[in-house]
């Protein structure tokens, strides 16, 4: 019952973004027409600015709604997933998704033990949301912690998805309760063989994946999302 309720509720939430918001959509390595939709067991989401933030599944096609309305493992900071509108929206939207406490200790090693060889993992490496000056609730820069290093250590096979999202400050910026309607909403999406990723970061220089894998995907944050 509850992959029903997800798969019916990741498609109403498709529909619903696809007639109040404009989609300016970009795949920077592949025609939109030939993604390996079937492969994909790794989502890496950059630039987390809203927890409006599922808008972004429009452009997944039905059939991997499907895929992740059972499969889906995410990680999911416990200070949202205890409110009590929020967090129960997006446990009935993501059964997968696992609460933690964004520190390394049973929590997240109970959210690695979740990981199947069937599972699709998403995560959302900085960690934090960006506020409207450009960094965390705390007053820092929003780089990527070290904990996406974890999950890909496991995986050995497929495909990521890497997810750059252009931002959504102006649909629903951090504190705002109701979203903006009628904006426009920028993506570039890029699809890599999980294997050859994880290749290029061992062949480094500096012969460290976990310190190789934080500064590519720092490096892909400020080079890689859309310009406003």
């Amino acid at each position: 019952m509850g992959r029903f309720v997800s798969y019916l509720m990741l498609s109403s939430v498709k529909f619903l973004s696809s007639v109040f918001y404009r989609y300016d959509i970009t795949w920077l390595n592949t025609n939109k027409r030939n993604v390996d939709w079937d492969n994909i067991r790794l989502i890496v989401f950059l630039n987390h600015t809203s927890l409006y933030e599922p808008i972004f599944i429009r452009v997944a096609p039905n059939r991997f709604l499907w895929r992740i309305s059972r499969n889906l493992v995410v990680p999911g900071a416990d200070i949202t997933m205890n409110r009590p509108v929020v967090g129960r929206f997006f446990k009935f939207l993501l059964p997968g998704l696992v609460s933690i406490t964004r520190k390394k200790d049973f929590s997240w090693r109970y959210f690695l033990e979740k990981i199947s060889p069937k599972s699709i993992v998403a995560i959302l490496p900085e960690g934090r949301m960006k506020r409207k000056d450009g960094l965390d609730k705390y007053g820092k820069p929003m780089t990527v912690r070290g904990g996406i290093a974890d999950i890909l250590e496991g995986l050995d096979h497929g495909k990521a998805l890497f997810v750059y999202s252009g931002g959504l400050h102006h649909v629903q910026a951090p504190g705002e309760k109701l979203p903006k309607l009628f904006k426009k909403v920028k993506v570039n999406l890029e699809l890599l063989p999980i294997s050859s990723y994880k290749q290029s970061l061992v062949d480094s220089p500096l012969c460290n994946f976990k310190r190789n894998l934080m500064e590519d995907l720092n490096k892909r944050l400020k080079t890689l999302i859309p310009k406003e």
